[in-house]
């Protein structure tokens, strides 16, 4: 037993690891714009920081629209490479055709959302005066909004592209290029802010230009690198226009759900935000701190959730479900170890984890962070463990269990024991934490018995087919 979890766990290590480096340097991005607009000023930090949280709430549901691509391309993939094993030509023929459908169906679908999702920032942005915002603060992150706005576009058709190479099992460009990334982007947002190299002064605009060009950049660069690919470059097409209604659709059932589900849990750790800043400056700056270490250790979720989430539609495809049980397993093994030793880290080292978040003056806000530490030391396994389960949902194409578990996980668990043990049991921001750990952990089980119990039941019905 252990030397076949040994086996899987390399197996869904060469596709997860690239997948989380990834996830970590994309988070290196904007730590890069955030620094840079910490150098201009406060209100400038405030502004900028405004325009971003506004932008990446729907990067983060567009990103969502697109999710589900990787799996039906690996789906597709994996019938058209057993067709190839069979040599039936035709069945080969069909995947190949089928994986060009979905590339061409989900440009199309990150294009529209690209465009809606730019107008409705600029509409944010427009708004912001009226939604409580201090004037000279709403002026200047409408100038960021106009410029990250046009971003939004190569950014979803940078993941789709993403997407597809990962559905394909062909991720090793991604790696390379985000890495690329952070510097260009450093680079650029230091030209554009300062004017150097002849350029105007552009300030605080500048670090939006200089995202927007990013994200192009890296769209032209993946897609350039998967054109050179032999195996990829076949499938790789982009005439729009021939998109298919169905096929778009059906992406839209899959990506409506996981761009809510998104969505949701932003908007459960924003108004989490909200409740420990009721206690607080020191309890607000701990909330953050801790948060941002979450945050940066959920990108192994991630990566794990998306690599299982490809390799279950891969098995399913083939109709080998004993692999695909096994998956859930792996990952969650997986999981488990990174989880433990980061644990261990946050129990033992407190201080050195904190140090690059809170200032060792900061004494109040340091004895709360390490007390969230501790609750911290155990929700992240469940939160780690609740993503994994969604992308295994994701996997068997089951979005919408996923949109409604995780709601009565984080609304109807999360933020009531949230609410109840900070303020009626008086527990403060610990209280929130806790919370957060009790809906996490109902979330993550309410998961996996929902993967298992449908799982089964597919596999069952196969066999009755089968005995038929």
């Amino acid at each position: 037993m252990l030397t076949t979890l040994l086996r899987d766990s390399r197996a869904l290590a060469t596709l997860a690891v690239p997948l989380i480096l990834t996830q970590l340097a994309q988070v290196a991005l904007t730590t890069t714009d955030t620094v840079m607009m910490g150098f201009l000023g406060t209100q400038e930090l405030a502004a900028g920081g405004l325009a971003i949280v506004i932008f990446n709430q729907l990067r983060t549901m567009g990103v969502g629209l697109v999710t589900s691509v990787g799996n039906q391309i690996a789906a597709a993939g994996a019938r058209a490479e057993q067709a190839a094993q069979d040599a039936n030509q035709d069945g080969q023929e069909q995947g190949r055709e089928e994986v060009q459908g979905i590339v061409r169906a989900s440009m199309a679908l990150a294009t529209l959302a690209g465009i809606a999702g730019a107008v409705l920032m600029i509409l944010i942005g427009q708004a912001l005066p009226w939604l409580g915002q201090d004037a000279a603060v709403a002026d200047r992150a409408q100038t960021v909004i106009f410029a990250l706005a046009p971003g939004l576009l190569p950014c979803l058709w940078f993941q789709v592209i993403r997407q597809f190479t990962v559905g394909m099992q062909r991720p090793q460009a991604l790696l390379q290029i985000t890495i690329a990334s952070i510097a260009v982007n450093a680079g650029l947002n230091w030209i554009l802010i300062h004017g150097t190299w002849g350029l105007p002064r552009m300030g605080l605009t500048g670090v939006g230009i200089a995202t927007s060009s990013v994200y192009l950049l890296t769209f032209i660069a993946l897609y350039l690198s998967a054109k050179k690919d032999t195996t990829l470059a076949p499938l790789l097409s982009l005439k729009l226009m021939k998109a298919d209604p169905e096929v778009l659709k059906r992406l839209l059932r899959l990506g409506i759900p996981i761009a809510a589900t998104y969505g949701s849990e932003a908007g459960f750790f924003s108004l989490t935000a909200l409740m420990a800043g009721s206690f607080g400056p020191a309890a607000l700056a701990a909330h953050t701190a801790v948060n941002q270490l979450v945050y940066i250790v959920f990108q192994v979720a991630v990566g794990l959730s998306h690599a299982a989430s490809i390799n279950v539609s891969r098995e399913l495809a083939l109709g080998r479900y004993d692999d695909a049980r096994r998956i859930k397993n792996t990952a969650l093994a997986c999981a488990g170890v990174v989880m433990i030793v980061v644990g261990i880290l946050y129990l033992t080292l407190p201080e050195l984890v904190l140090a690059p978040f809170l200032e060792s003056g900061s004494d109040n806000a340091l004895t709360i962070a390490g007390h969230l530490l501790i609750v911290t030391a155990f929700l992240q396994f469940f939160d780690c463990a609740q993503n994994i389960g969604v992308g295994l949902l994701r996997g068997l194409d089951d979005t919408k269990s996923g949109f409604r578990i995780t709601l009565i996980g984080y609304w109807a668990v999360g933020l009531p024991a949230a609410w109840l043990l900070a303020y009626a049991l008086d527990l403060e921001a610990v209280g929130i934490w806790l919370g957060l750990l009790t809906g996490l952990a109902t979330t993550a089980i309410l998961l996996l018995r929902r993967y298992s119990a449908s799982l089964t039941a597919r596999a069952d019905d196969r066999t009755s087919v089968a005995a038929a």
